[in-house]
Order: C-alpha cells, then structure tokens, then sequence
C-alpha cells in the first residue's frame, strides 16, 4: 500500500472510530438502547413537523421565508442558540451529544415563548410543542440514568427575560430566527440519533 494510499485510508477511518467510543459500543446490542434510539428518533420527527408547521405559519402569516434576507437584522437581536458541537464532526461524544440535545430542547422550549406572544391564535400548537421538547429532553435524561450513561450539563447562558424586541416587525423577525435555529438544532439531533441508531 502506498504512503498516499495509507494515509487517506487513515483518514477516512479515523474520525469514525471516534463515534465508536465506550461505552455505546457496549450498549450497540442492547434492545433497550435500540428502542431508546428509536422512540426518540419518532419524536423528533414529529416535533420537526410541528416547527415547520410554524415556520410555515410565519412565513405565510408576515410574508417572513428567506433566511438570507433577514440575516442583517439578526444582528440586532439577542436570540439564544443552543450548541451542537458534541453531536457532530470530528466533535462527537454521544453522551455529551445527548446532553447538549438535553439543554438545547430545554433552550428552545423557553424560546418559543416569543413565538407564543406572536402568534396567539395558534396557541395550542405552539404549546404543544413546547410540551413536546420538554418531553423529549425529559425522556432523554430518564433513558440516559437507566442506561447508566453519563450526563454532562453544560453552562447555559442566563436566558432571563425574552428578548425586548424594539418594534413588532423585529419580533416577527426574531420569532422566524428562533423557528429556523430550532430546525436546524433538530436536523443535527436527528442525524445523531440516526447515526447512532446504525452503529
């Protein structure tokens, strides 16, 4: 084998054998693992769905749909986003993976407060979904103890008050941010997940 050869090789395998570290690699035959993983998958799913159902809502509601064309004012706005680093990239650590999709459905279940505020008429949907995000963390930490698996806490940001948005547009504009952040948040939990799921 080639030195060219030898250390692609390297390089492709490399980076997955750090999604193999201990202990999942013990758990990857444990049935309970396997239903965790799949129950969870189901549910951020379904709580996928549902943050699009808003998005489409804002969208169609305050004619709010390019992200590109609001970027410039993101810069005005003080809109938490929960990290994701541990859950993908050369960055996996599954449990930690799992804790920061622990903290981030928390983050984003007290954010979509504002979303609440902007849309009253579409309460029960939003509320429903912020039942589901704390559902599904609080499942996460539940299945994680039984699992014997580690929990990390990261240090969260003082969330406080929601953001003070100075006019209604820019709360339109917050609201639409928060709703793609948390999409984007639930793509990579997803794929992590799914991931896991396959090992």
């Amino acid at each position: 084998m080639c030195a060219v050869t030898r250390v692609l090789a390297l390089l492709l395998w490399a980076p997955w054998q750090a999604l193999l570290g201990a202990p999942l690699a013990e758990l990857s035959g444990d049935p309970r693992f396997h239903l965790f993983l799949s129950n969870n998958l189901e549910f951020t799913r379904k709580i996928k769905r549902d943050v699009a159902a808003l998005q489409h809502l804002v969208c169609d509601t305050f004619q709010l749909c390019k992200e590109e064309e609001l970027l410039l004012l993101r810069q005005d706005l003080s809109i938490a986003q929960a990290p994701m680093e541990r859950c993908h990239g050369r960055g996996f650590q599954a449990e930690a993976c799992f804790s920061q999709i622990r903290e981030g459905l928390r983050t984003y279940q007290s954010s979509l407060d504002a979303v609440l505020e902007l849309l009253p008429g579409h309460a029960a949907l939003v509320e429903s979904l912020q039942l589901d995000a704390a559902n599904l963390s609080s499942n996460i930490q539940h299945q994680m103890e039984d699992l014997g698996l580690a929990t990390v806490t990261y240090p969260m940001e003082a969330r406080g008050p929601l953001p003070a948005f100075p006019s209604h547009f820019h709360h339109q504009v917050g609201s639409f941010f928060i709703l793609a952040d948390f999409q984007r948040f639930l793509e990579t939990a997803y794929r992590a997940l799914r991931h896991l799921a396959h090992l």
